[in-house]
């Protein structure tokens, strides 16, 4: 097929995606609000005072659907994609209604990330070997490509779920890894995963207009576990691919921004003896959040981390492996820096509020005295 057909394609899947989604939307909110998929804000945790409807995620769902049915190919593994999408769909319909329990969603969740990965055939078989000492190129999964694929289809679906906790912050962190990955699928011929990660980007920036501060509706866990499984499972039908060290980079940085937040939750969750999948707030924008940003700097913050992190990958994309390397080192010590400044802010600032309050003590009991 002839290049110029195909950039057209994607034009058109990313504005068809885009203007369904923003003309599902109002739609959706009005739906949402006459069955109950309402936040209610009931912890310090929202960042919300007024309830506002959820489900979103349905018009971003609608719209990509709409877009891949007419501008993209559907074969055997899109359609498993597909199926295990709309199981994540619904099953976070029923979550934004009814408040399901985790050890449910985590159940189906598996269920949909094994359609693709068992019937399909859409699995991490190998990676570059980073081991120096070995002869070998290639680290081959071998039996273990299932439970890994499986395991990075629900930990990526559940890392942009977990993120979601500002107006805008989860949908526009997820328009930024669709654009790379549609960055990087050009630059290696992948077109089919070019159309769909401009449908996916297309409908993502559909939605964001009522989802910006001040949010009119959220996405819910119907669009963050949608976002985030079909980032999943398109990373590994093309970026996975590549036989080259950037074969284990790239999709760890178009997604380091979930990666990193969802990591360092399970490790603060299970250090204080808590189950990892508890709630919390102390996820990165909460961190903003408390150092003083309000809630646009801090997306807006964190927005630009994530592009940064993609254009990393797409320059890891079209460099040597050499130049790949130092370029992956620059960015983790970058990585490195920037969470000793954010949690180590919040530590001294914990410090230096304690040694205030034992000083303000002393001198009230020596004027006691």
């Amino acid at each position: 097929m002839p290049e110029y057909i195909v950039i057209g394609k994607i034009i058109a899947a990313f504005i068809a995606a885009g203007v369904l989604a923003y003309l599902f939307t109002p739609h959706v909110k009005r739906f949402a609000q006459k069955i109950g998929a309402i936040d209610v804000p009931k912890d310090n945790r929202r960042m919300h005072r007024e309830p506002i409807p959820r489900l979103g995620g349905l018009a971003i769902f609608g719209g990509f659907l709409c877009a891949i049915l007419i501008f993209g190919k559907l074969d055997q593994q899109m359609l498993c994609v597909l199926l295990g999408a709309i199981i994540i769909v619904v099953l976070g319909m029923f979550d934004d209604v009814m408040a399901l329990s985790a050890k449910l969603k985590f159940v189906v969740q598996i269920v949909a990330a094994a359609i693709p990965v068992c019937v399909g055939g859409l699995q991490i078989r190998l990676f570059t070997n980073l081991n120096p000492f070995s002869v070998e190129p290639y680290f081959h999964l071998g039996i273990f490509a299932i439970p890994v694929t499986i395991l990075w289809i629900v930990g990526i679906t559940n890392a942009v779920n977990l993120i979601d906790g500002l107006d805008g912050l989860a949908v526009g962190v997820s328009s930024i890894a669709a654009i790379t990955m549609l960055a990087v699928a050009l630059l290696t011929g992948e077109m089919l995963i070019a159309v769909t990660m401009g449908a996916l980007a297309g409908a993502c920036i559909g939605f964001m207009p009522y989802n910006l501060n001040p949010a009119k509706i959220f996405m819910g866990d119907t669009g963050s576990t949608f976002l985030g499984y079909m980032l999943a499972t398109i990373s590994i039908m093309g970026l996975f691919k590549f036989y080259a060290v950037i074969s284990f980079a790239v999709p760890f940085l178009i997604l380091g921004l979930p990666i990193f937040d969802t990591t360092n939750a399970i490790i603060r969750r299970v250090a204080a003896g808590r189950s990892p999948m508890s709630p919390d707030r102390g996820h990165v924008h909460h961190k903003l959040i408390d150092m003083g940003f309000n809630q646009k700097q801090a997306v807006a913050i964190l927005y630009a981390i994530s592009a940064t992190l993609g254009l990393t990958a797409v320059v890891l994309t079209s460099s040597g492996e050499v130049k790949a390397l130092v370029l992956l080192l620059a960015v983790l010590v970058a990585i490195l820096v920037g969470a000793c400044v954010i949690y180590g802010t919040e530590h001294w600032g914990k410090h230096t509020a304690e040694d205030t309050a034992r000083a303000d003590e002393g001198k009230e009991d020596a004027e006691n005295e």
